[in-house]
């Protein structure tokens, strides 16, 4: 029974199943996507230099007091499939149809709009499992406000602990500055995320190479394998190109909500996505040579076997050649030119031993030669 195959799609979010429908008006919030979680979960935080208090909320109007406060607030919520849950959230800071629309159609690439009242951040958090070495996305859209900030995610992975251990810690940055150094520092994760992915690929890409380098049988998964890798690879890529016109600095002038301070930070994240983009270059050029290298062993090794067969033909050949002169069994009788060995007391072993000899000869021979 043949093992089914693992297919990875070359697109980074083309494995989600749901797709908007033709003639859909645009604002239409619709989750597109895999529900991840039983329900949303929203995490509230308040703070400020002095102080930073987080507290998980059931829905947004548990939180209306703590909002009215001049303090800074960030708002996680985790789960995107239940959008009448997400609709007073969406009310309560007057977010954009097309914002709304964005935050729960899971497909989107990488991008940053300015609105009137906020700046619109979708990015993707990469993922790699090195139990089954598979590569994954998930959607993250930060929201940023004058006074908050909100990010919307699928699943509640504890993506931006680091962040929250921060806020925690007294006389941080985080503290001291605005909301907008906050949304560099969530942005500045998720391409750290992507330098961590990016270096488990390369790893992996180091692996099959140096398999492929052993002498030792081809593996008959090992092709599929490359395969894979460099499905992997191409779908990074594919994701991180965009990641880098998202932060690109054009358009960070034309909005209030973002410091000069923390545009220094953010063009240094912009810094870090192209050497990213380096990075997954040259493991793509690697990726795709692993195949050429695969087939240039499997190319070596059926050139030794030819080379043995070929040997072992050539040392057959004056064998044969003599086997089937005395083969034709002519009569020593009729004429002493008529193959007088036919007739000789120790014929057979002397032909023996001379085809013995021959083949000894040519082997000897063979090995002087570096051919054996």
């Amino acid at each position: 029974m043949s093992k089914k195959k693992k297919r990875i799609s070359i697109f980074p979010y083309a494995s989600r199943p749901s797709f908007k429908k033709p003639g859909t008006p645009p604002g239409t919030a619709n989750h597109l996507g895999v529900q991840q979680m039983e329900k949303v979960e929203l995490k509230l935080c308040k703070y400020h230099s002095s102080h930073a208090d987080f507290t998980t909320l059931q829905k947004i109007n548990d939180a209306e007091k703590a909002l009215a406060n001049p303090h800074n607030t960030w708002l996680d919520i985790r789960g995107l499939h239940d959008v009448e849950k997400l609709r007073p959230v969406w009310s309560y800071f007057k977010l954009h149809p097309l914002i709304q629309e964005d935050i729960v159609n899971t497909r989107q690439r990488p991008k940053m709009e300015i609105y009137s009242n906020c700046i619109f951040f979708v990015l993707q958090m990469p993922g790699y499992s090195q139990k089954d070495k598979s590569l994954h996305f998930e959607q993250i859209s930060i929201i940023l406000g004058p006074d908050y900030v909100l990010t919307f995610r699928e699943t509640d992975a504890d993506l931006f602990q680091p962040i929250e251990q921060r806020l925690q810690l007294e006389g941080g940055r985080l503290r001291t500055h605005g909301t907008d150094y906050l949304a560099y520092a969530l942005i500045d994760t998720i391409v750290d995320h992507y330098f961590k992915t990016i270096h488990q690929l390369g790893d992996e890409i180091e692996t099959a190479e140096d398999r492929l380098f052993k002498d030792e049988d081809q593996d008959e998964n090992q092709l599929q394998q490359i395969h894979e890798i460099r499905r992997k690879v191409v779908q990074f890529h594919k994701a991180v190109w965009p990641l880098r016109n998202a932060l690109a600095s054009t358009g960070w002038d034309d909005t209030d909500l973002i410091t000069e301070h923390t545009k220094l930070f953010l063009r240094d994240v912009y810094d870090h996505t192209i050497q990213v983009i380096e990075a997954s270059e040259s493991y793509r050029e690697a990726a795709l040579s692993l195949q050429d290298l695969y087939m240039s062993n499997m190319s070596n090794k059926m050139n030794e076997v030819m080379k043995v067969l070929t040997i072992i033909a050539t040392i057959f050949i004056p064998l044969t050649f003599i086997a089937g002169i005395y083969g034709m069994n002519f009569n020593p009788e009729t004429s002493p030119y008529n193959m007088p060995e036919l007739s000789m007391y120790w014929g057979y072993p002397v032909a023996l031993l001379g085809m013995a000899a021959i083949a000894i000869i040519m082997i000897v021979y063979f090995k002087r030669k570096g051919w054996l």
